[in-house]
């Protein structure tokens, strides 16, 4: 397997990301899409995004034909209605951001919206939730699925930024559909010459947050492995490094699976820094892993 600097040099920028993201998320590649992006084959089908999550890489894309999928529902609530009605997303936004900005306590009406949220999840309480809560780094229960980060420290941004916003991020996924699906039925569906980005929960930072529990790397691993067969093109982000990028994080990747390896700088961790509560830490400097199948 041939790293970046071996073989291939430095990659051509072909896409260029929003001008700002649209969501708060924990590993959210929005910093890096510029650089994962240039690794697309330089034509390829229909573009699939397997692990929405904040959609970063496929609003850089902003493919003609493409795919986002996830499985949880109150996420893909928003993608669904933000391509098919993205005023209904401005006014789910604004109604709880004014909310809180008429509350004497920003705090209790953080809460009451997360209780709303934790009563019945839903997509418009998860939109405020995400942009407001500490660090973006929204973590649940694995027990109940309940919805527990605290109220961030700073204001979120007020209506009329997030509605910019949400209007370019509207332009770029409207030739896209979402769909509320595992990710084994969306790659098994793709066909020859589509590409499969695959952005999944990290088995060694990110076990607290949604659906990192229940993950298996191996049986992601075998879909990859038949989706190659097929010749489908996949785009693997996983654990790279951690401790200031000089431990490698040993993973059980099949040998002759990917063909392409490269480590991609991120910064310093936000998972480790809500989870020191708020330091900034020097020794936490990670890089993700980008793996290609071709």
């Amino acid at each position: 397997m041939a790293t970046r600097m071996e073989l291939f040099g430095e990659p051509r920028v072909r896409f260029k990301p929003p001008r700002s993201s649209l969501l708060k998320w924990i590993g959210n590649k929005y910093k890096m899409a510029e650089e994962i992006t240039a690794y697309l084959p330089e034509t390829f089908g229909t573009f699939h995004d397997v692990f929405l999550g904040s959609g970063s890489i496929l609003a850089t894309v902003s493919p003609a034909s493409g795919v986002g999928s996830d499985t949880f529902a109150p996420l893909m609530d928003i993608w669904m209605t933000l391509q098919s009605d993205p005023a209904e997303v401005k006014r789910w936004y604004a109604e709880r951001w004014e909310q809180m900005a008429r509350a004497r306590d920003r705090v209790k009406a953080y809460e009451q919206v997360k209780a709303s949220y934790n009563a019945k999840p839903n997509g418009p309480d998860f939109l405020f939730l995400c942009r407001s809560c500490y660090g973006g780094v929204v973590r649940f229960r694995k027990a109940d699925g309940y919805m527990s980060t605290r109220c961030g420290i700073h204001k979120p941004i007020p209506p009329q930024a997030f509605n910019k916003r949400a209007d370019e991020w509207h332009e770029r996924i409207r030739h896209c559909t979402f769909t509320l699906a595992d990710y084994t039925k969306v790659m098994e569906s793709a066909k020859p010459g589509d590409v499969v980005y695959c952005d999944p929960p990290y088995t060694h930072t990110q076990a607290i947050l949604y659906g990192a529990q229940d993950f298996s790397l191996k049986r992601l691993l075998r879909v990859i492995a038949d989706c190659k067969r097929r010749g489908i093109h996949v785009m693997l982000s996983i654990d790279g490094t951690k401790r200031s990028g000089n431990t490698i994080c040993h993973l059980p990747i099949p040998r002759g699976l990917f063909e392409r390896e490269m480590f991609i700088r991120v910064g310093r961790s936000m998972l480790k820094r809500f989870q020191m509560n708020g330091r900034s830490l020097e020794k936490h400097v990670v890089a993700d892993r980008l793996l290609l199948t071709y």
